[in-house]
């Protein structure tokens, strides 16, 4: 998590936090959670609590602090990040797969590496390419782009 994200948290859990307590109440995180953009399920909700509420203060008085609001948000704001990372990730295979195959070619790969890192040698980008198609096909699907892409 950014610190620019963890300034936005800090600014929300102060914003609930009317009391200056150093805790907000755990039946309004559905909402700040909606504030934030993120669709929860209540369930999920009341599981990432459990897992942050070491000390039983969020079951026996219903509150967390603020690094349990940081932990029990940021398992939200990953998903989305993932998904978010995910969907570019697709834009950008599609953009390299113009005739809509399903794969790029390995020299594509080598084009799109070479564009993203300029400092790899012909050597590096073979290497890269051989980790990337086990099967020696010549070619990348999308999988296995998202694979090499997220590490």
């Amino acid at each position: 998590m950014n610190d620019e994200t963890k300034l936005m948290l800090r600014k929300a859990f102060a914003m609930f936090d009317e009391n200056k307590t150093g805790f907000i109440q755990t039946d309004k995180l559905m909402g700040i959670l909606g504030d934030l953009g993120q669709s929860v399920d209540p369930d999920e909700l009341r599981n990432a609590i459990k897992e942050t509420d070491l000390d039983g203060v969020a079951e026996s008085e219903g509150k967390i602090n603020f690094d349990q609001f940081v932990s029990v948000v940021g398992c939200f704001m990953q998903d989305e990040d993932d998904e978010a990372m995910a969907e570019e990730l697709r834009e950008a295979f599609r953009m390299y797969d113009k005739e809509g195959n399903g794969y790029i070619t390995t020299q594509t790969l080598k084009e799109i590496l070479k564009e993203l890192d300029n400092k790899l040698s012909d050597d590096d980008l073979d290497n890269i390419v051989e980790e990337i198609d086990e099967d020696g096909s010549g070619t990348v699907d999308f999988d296995e782009f998202m694979e090499m892409m997220t590490g």
